[in-house]
């Protein structure tokens, strides 16, 4: 729908939904253009809760330093984020019914429709949207690296990294779960390996998931080439007592590993991605979770294959069917490797751009299906690509036996 009525039809179905108590949750998000404020709104969320004092509409609005939750009386809520709604350029309505999105534009913007999001029963716990992973048997490591304050609040400008952080987490314990570790499975020993840490935030993070949480008697190395942040980690693991937490100073590439249950590495720059997948696959890891940075191997080589050369005689689309390339390679290679892939978004893509994930778990026999590499050969003799960091699988490395 587009036109005048499309911003007031938005909100019937949002009166609608939270009337018959289907609402599942609005956004608002993409603020429109404005002279720079210190104190500019970044997203609005609302959902509906359940209080003891009755059904509420809790908004939470996200500054750039910092979120405020308040619960209003559910048309007193709506009447709030109507009442907001000119300073962005995106709404998002959820529920049981159907999804609406709106989008600002020339003549009132215009209405899309799509089928529900929503599969299985609706929770109206208040505490639904906070993140149980990062209760307060976390507040000594993200203190410790600059996310909360000693008094357990999330520190200025910090509230992008700590739903980051969370929502790794959370994403997390569901891979491990997909690779069949965490509970209700009995605990085993396993070893987990995050290449190019950096300050360790998602380090902690997941030590934090695998000991505190689940009680599971993992061993976590944190690589990084700086060794100043090695030294940090390390001083920070033994102030906190995160037994079988350990940082070391090297390169991804370079760096001999041991046997692996698990190989991460996000946001590795260019090939060190490549790097870290092949230390995976090579030390048998089970689980390899990577979040590609910048991608700049194949721009170069990107030939302009007929179907395509129209498009890709734009310096900005050839870009980024470049990277779309890399990553599908990636996919592509690991799924040769015996792994089941998927690609998801780490965050939302407001709190970073390199926002997609693939993630692997190994369950098949590696470099046994021919048609896998056959797809990898024909793709990059397509493109015009002479040569991938991860070629070396072509031909299976030499330690390639699945994790036990």
């Amino acid at each position: 729908m587009r036109g005048e009525d499309a911003a007031d039809q938005f909100w019937q179905h949002a009166a609608r939904c939270l009337r018959a108590g289907t609402l599942v949750r609005l956004r608002l998000s993409s603020p429109r253009p404005s002279p720079p404020q210190p104190d500019t709104l970044k997203a609005v969320l609302a959902r509906p809760v359940q209080l003891k004092a009755g059904l509420r509409l809790s908004v939470t609005r996200q500054y750039p330093t910092r979120d405020e939750v308040k619960n209003y009386e559910p048309e007193e809520g709506l009447r709030q984020l109507q009442a907001l709604l000119p300073q962005f350029q995106s709404g998002y309505l959820s529920s049981a019914q159907g999804d609406w999105q709106w989008q600002h534009g020339e003549q009132g913007g215009r209405l899309i429709a799509h089928p529900p999001r929503l599969t299985g029963n609706l929770s109206l716990r208040h505490d639904h949207e906070k993140s149980h992973w990062l209760d307060a048997t976390a507040q000594d490591w993200l203190h410790g690296l600059g996310i909360t304050t000693a008094e357990g609040h999330v520190a200025a400008r910090q509230a992008d990294k700590h739903r980051q952080v969370a929502r790794y987490v959370e994403i997390m314990a569901h891979l491990a779960r997909a690779a069949g570790w965490g509970p209700p499975a009995a605990p085993m020993p396993l070893t987990l390996a995050d290449m190019g840490c950096g300050k360790g935030y998602l380090t902690f993070g997941i030590w934090h998931l695998f000991r505190r949480r689940w009680q599971w008697p993992v061993t976590v190395l944190g690589l990084e080439q700086r060794p100043e942040l090695v030294e940090h980690n390390r001083r920070l693991a033994r102030q906190i007592g995160a037994e079988g937490l350990d940082f070391r100073a090297g390169t991804i590439a370079a760096t001999p590993l041991p046997r692996l249950d698990v190989l991460l590495a996000l946001h590795a720059c260019d090939t060190a991605t490549d790097d870290a997948l092949l230390q995976g696959i090579r030390a048998g890891a089970r689980l390899v979770v990577v979040a590609p940075c910048c991608h700049k191997q194949l721009r170069p080589q990107l030939g302009k294959p007929a179907p395509l050369a129209p498009l890709l005689r734009h310096g900005l689309l050839a870009g980024r069917f470049a990277e779309w390339l890399t990553d599908g390679l990636r996919t592509l290679y690991l799924e040769w490797a015996g792994y089941q892939t998927r690609v998801v978004e780490f965050v939302p893509s407001e709190h970073t751009p390199r926002n997609l994930m693939l993630a692997g778990v190994r369950r098949h026999p590696p470099f046994s299906r021919p048609a896998l590499r056959e797809q990898i050969v024909a793709l990059k003799t397509f493109c015009g690509i002479q040569h991938h960091a991860l070629d070396a699988l072509l031909d299976g490395p030499a330690d390639s036996s699945p994790a036990s």
